[in-house]
């Protein structure tokens, strides 16, 4: 029998501007969608802002708890949602993680996919992603199904809704519990002046 781990996804509503446009469209909570490997939320990917105070220039990244584009945002809320997997699908999903790592200037974000999305439309382009998409897809890739039909067509409500995934922390993204608190009180205070 194979030995089972675990990884996660984060959903998240920063509450800008721009996050609150897609929430009135959307009637869902939240509105970004990231793959973590790790409940310590060391190790976080999705597709996304490559700048904290510019939406429109995204593409794959490394999403940094501390430092990146959530501390701009201080008041995001989250949900956590575990999946309990096989070492394989860890390791396979660690591979996928580092494919996008070693290409991530050959991939841009699917703005286009994303407005598809809203009318649930499948508008796929080659080495473009935007994050729910991205998160669905990197599972599939790693050889975990989860739906029958295309990545693109896939929203963060579908994580928080679909039965394989478990709700493990729901609230303040910088209230939950396991994040390294040290970290966080080494950080200065920003304060919330980007509003995009």
């Amino acid at each position: 029998m194979n030995e089972t781990n675990t990884i996660y996804v984060m959903l998240t509503d920063t509450g800008t501007k721009f996050t609150k446009m897609i929430k009135r469209i959307t009637a869902a909570p939240y509105n970004h969608a990231s793959l973590a490997l790790d409940e310590g939320l060391n190790e976080v990917y999705s597709f996304g802002r490559k700048c904290a105070n510019n939406p429109w220039v995204g593409g794959f990244v490394q999403e940094d708890i501390y430092e990146g584009t959530y501390r701009h945002f201080p008041d995001t809320r989250c949900a956590l949602l575990r999946m309990e997997v096989s070492r394989h699908h860890v390791e396979a999903a660690g591979r996928v993680i580092q494919h996008y790592k070693d290409e991530k200037d050959a991939y841009s974000y699917n703005l286009l996919g994303m407005i598809g999305l809203m009318v649930r439309l499948d508008i796929t382009r080659e080495r473009s992603y935007f994050c729910s998409q991205f998160v669905a897809e990197a599972i599939k890739q790693s050889g975990i199904s989860l739906w029958d039909r295309p990545s693109s067509i896939v929203t963060p409500n579908d994580f928080l809704e679909h039965p394989s995934l478990e709700l493990v922390y729901e609230g303040m993204l910088y209230d939950y519990p396991l994040l390294d608190q040290t970290r966080l009180a080494n950080q200065p205070n920003l304060m919330q002046t980007v509003v995009l």
